[in-house]
């Protein structure tokens, strides 16, 4: 599966790697993707082994915030 999140805090792009390694690092994320001139964030997962509030957890754990994007 795969979902989009949102940040308006991406100020630089060394926000990318922090980002994508924090979202690699749960379990059951499979890819994880940082645009950072959109402030979208995809990720594909595995909704039986990942919820959604993780996802975003995991973003708030390495210092920006994150939500759930409809697009």
């Amino acid at each position: 599966m795969k979902i989009i999140l949102r940040s308006d805090e991406l100020n630089c792009p060394s926000c990318v790697p922090k980002i994508e390694k924090a979202l690699a690092q749960v379990a059951g994320v499979t890819r994880a993707k940082v645009h950072f001139s959109t402030g979208r964030i995809e990720v594909e997962y595995d909704p039986e082994q990942v919820k959604t509030d993780q996802l975003v957890s995991a973003v708030n754990k390495v210092g920006y915030e994150a939500r759930v994007s409809a697009f």
